[in-house]
């Protein structure tokens, strides 16, 4: 596919905005074609910026997170992003067709941001990965190690057994009940699921329930759906939707895909049992254009990361279904000296719902005193979520109490 005339007009709008710069990159390693690879740099420059890698992959830098920025231009920080190539401004070659397959994996992604650093004339930068970010930021830690002077991994991969790891979480809580505030609610997730009511997508939009709202929330939406009102979940459903459709600039899953199944397996293998995080993803298979099948992972990061000499800090999200807690306190026990936050009513990737606590983290690690993260956890938890969110919940807490107070949907 090509670009065409309004998103030729959106690229050369978003390459004239202060700090927006374009580095040539080869379109595959030792290849003559080469092609723009886009990046921002906001704030007064330091020696040392922050290098901010959002999730994904699909998830774009350069609009989708302008008004972050800012914000963290005005909090004083020096921050680059990179749009990703396969993404958003570094989506085409030259001549204007997307790039191919064999030019997205991240083996290439990681030397992008090398590039980048060579680009801005700097040698050494803070790495903060959330959620896919993470893998890239250990990754670029393995393959660049003399260019990290510290690093944060938000709600952290590890490895491709990771699924595992979220199987458990996910049942342990929901199906199982395993943990105290969420005993109550396995019962009628189990009853939901032997009625059918959660379909593929039920655990995941379970998961994301609780952690925007915690297990109040998902009580709520539990109960209402076991009495057959489902407009409030139909909701939430339209809204997972809505986080994974291709949205040029913002969201594009469609080439990159590649990379979340051929290299880190996020389809994983079924295991035919209830809530199983492998099937939910089988919407963003159907969605990527370059889908492939799991081939190998390129790091091993079990192997790798106790070899990390720089300060390392890991935010773990209390309330993280996508990449449990687990996950977040094996890669702590990897990192020599590493340093973990857990914010226990937070969910999946604090720099998207707790923009606040995440600003606060970069600033220790900056100022070098990270290690006093673990013990101010509990106030770095008790700072707001971003507006967005607290909106966002609280509409769909009243949409709940209002969708129970309406008549009973009759049976038919």
């Amino acid at each position: 596919m090509t670009m065409n005339s309004k998103r030729r007009r959106v690229h050369d709008r978003l390459a004239g905005l202060p700090g927006v710069r374009a580095v040539r990159r080869p379109v595959n390693p030792g290849a003559d074609e080469h092609f723009d690879l886009y990046y921002v740099r906001t704030g007064r420059k330091s020696a040392t910026p922050v290098v901010i890698i959002p999730g994904g992959p699909g998830v774009a830098s350069i609009q989708h997170y302008r008004w972050l920025r800012r914000r963290a231009a005005a909090a004083g920080f020096d921050v680059i992003m990179i749009e990703h190539r396969g993404i958003g401004m570094s989506r085409h070659t030259d001549a204007g067709s997307d790039l191919p397959p064999a030019a997205i994996t991240v083996e290439q992604v990681i030397d992008d941001i090398a590039a980048v650093l060579d680009d801005a004339g700097v040698h050494r930068a803070v790495l903060y990965g959330t959620s896919y970010g993470s893998y890239i930021a250990a990754g670029f830690g393995v393959r660049h190690p003399d260019r990290v002077a510290a690093m944060v991994l938000d709600s952290p991969l590890l490895s491709t057994t990771d699924i595992e790891v979220m199987r458990t979480a996910i049942r342990g809580l929901l199906w199982e009940g395993a943990d105290p505030e969420t005993a109550g609610l396995a019962p009628k997730v189990r009853r939901l699921v032997a009625d059918g009511a959660f379909a593929t997508s039920g655990g995941q939009l379970a998961g994301l329930v609780y952690g925007l709202g915690g297990a109040e929330l998902l009580d709520r939406q539990l109960e209402l759906l076991l009495h057959g009102r489902t407009r409030v979940w139909s909701g939430w459903a339209w809204l997972g939707r809505l986080a994974t459709r291709k949205t040029p600039y913002h969201n594009e899953v469609d080439l990159v895909g590649r990379i979340a199944f051929r290299e880190l397996n996020y389809a994983g293998v079924p295991d035919g049992l209830p809530l199983d995080p492998a099937l939910d993803m089988a919407a963003m298979a159907r969605s990527a254009k370059f889908y492939e099948p799991f081939d190998a992972e390129p790091y091993d990061l079990v192997a790798e990361m106790p070899k990390f000499g720089w300060p390392t800090v890991v935010v773990s999200g209390g309330r993280d279904l996508t990449t449990p807690p687990a996950v977040a306190e094996r890669i702590a026990a990897l990192v020599p000296g590493s340093v973990l936050v857990r914010m226990p009513t937070a969910a999946h990737s604090v720099l998207d719902t707790r923009e606040r606590a995440a600003f606060a983290v970069i600033r220790a690690v900056c100022d070098g005193a990270a290690e006093q993260l673990s013990a101010t956890a509990a106030e770095l938890d008790a700072l707001p979520a971003r507006a967005v969110i607290r909106v966002a919940v609280t509409a769909i807490s009243a949409a709940t109490v209002l969708e129970a107070a309406l008549p009973r949907p009759s049976a038919t």
